[in-house]
């Protein structure tokens, strides 16, 4: 089927909504939205998030060389937006928003208490892209809130209920229905 071309642009569905905690330079905790950001490498697992220089989590992670990924439910839409509005230059964000700052015990960042999963990451690697900077983090550890845990005592998608953000239109969404196994509905069936 023939598509319609609408050109270079960020269009990838779908991205995913963080909260990049840092400390600033007077050590007070920060959070900021994200959503150019994801896993990238399996071992050691690595999450990468790209921010732009102007940002004051930009200048934060590259001093304190760590930072958090909150991964924010949907039920706390309002509060993820407002962390990517408003700068932790101008204000205490945690303050503003009423969410703790919960201080990692492995990487020198702080996370939000309220969020269901948060990876903790010690920077790895530097890549400047052009208008953003990537920043690799080295997974020391992932928290979830007990209440997300599945019978293996992994986080359930749909109990974490996370946000997810379609760059097109620049709205939150909620992930759907399970639709298969991964690993398993694509094999080749068993020869008899």
């Amino acid at each position: 089927m023939e598509k319609k071309s609408i050109g270079a642009r960020t269009l990838v569905y779908p991205t995913p909504v963080f909260l990049v905690g840092t400390y600033d330079s007077d050590g007070r905790p920060n959070i900021m939205t994200a959503a150019w950001g994801g896993i990238c490498c399996s071992r050691p697992p690595c999450v990468a998030v790209s921010l732009r220089a102007a940002t004051h989590s930009h200048a934060a992670i590259g001093r304190r060389k760590a930072y958090t990924i909150s991964v924010p439910s949907a039920s706390l839409v309002r509060e993820a937006d407002y962390a990517g509005i408003y700068s932790g230059r101008d204000e205490d964000k945690f303050e503003a928003l009423g969410l703790t700052a919960v201080r990692s015990e492995l990487v020198d960042a702080p996370y939000v208490g309220e969020a269901p999963l948060v990876l903790e990451c010690a920077l790895r690697h530097v890549h400047e892209l052009g208008l953003h900077t990537q920043f690799v983090g080295e997974i020391l550890d992932v928290k979830a809130d007990p209440a997300t845990l599945d019978e293996k005592g992994l986080p359930d998608i749909v109990r974490v209920d996370p946000l997810v953000y379609a760059t097109g239109n620049r709205s939150y969404h909620r992930v759907g229905e399970r639709v298969a196994a991964a690993f398993s509905v694509g094999r080749k069936p068993a020869s008899p």
